[in-house]
């Protein structure tokens, strides 16, 4: 995992250099991965450990708002990037070689966080907005 203050988002390749976003069978449900940064943080307060959101191996780590838990919900990150919500990242089995516990802490309510496809691409950067998008 590369941490990174900026990076583009296609709709063919998800997050540039992120092989998962360039899966095919499209649509792949699994482009671009979220977390909320209060659910990482309730986790790893409940395994007793400080690890980085990175371990998590997710794309994106949103600050200030809860991500949907509906399927087909959409968000705006930046003035450009929508993505839309396709189902709950399940924590797997990695987590309990992080802390013990982990996967069960990830487990409930979405903590785990979102998985999405890129409707529209774009670049986002660090600290750009996030907000839903209205149906």
């Amino acid at each position: 995992m590369e941490l990174v203050d900026q990076v583009e988002v296609t709709v063919d390749g998800g997050i540039h250099g992120d092989f998962r976003g360039a899966m095919r069978g499209q649509p792949y449900k699994r482009q671009v991965t979220l977390i909320e940064r209060a659910d990482w943080e309730a986790a790893m307060a409940a395994v007793g450990h400080t690890i980085g959101w990175q371990e998590r191996r997710a794309n994106l780590l949103v600050d200030g708002i809860d991500l949907p838990q509906v399927p087909g919900a959409r968000l705006r990150i930046g003035a450009d990037v929508i993505l839309q919500i396709t189902r709950e990242c399940d924590p797997c089995e990695r987590m309990e070689a992080l802390a013990s516990g982990l996967r069960t802490a990830l487990t409930p309510d979405w903590r785990g966080g979102a998985c999405a496809m890129v409707i529209h691409g774009g670049h986002i950067a660090a600290g750009d907005a996030i907000r839903i998008e209205e149906s």
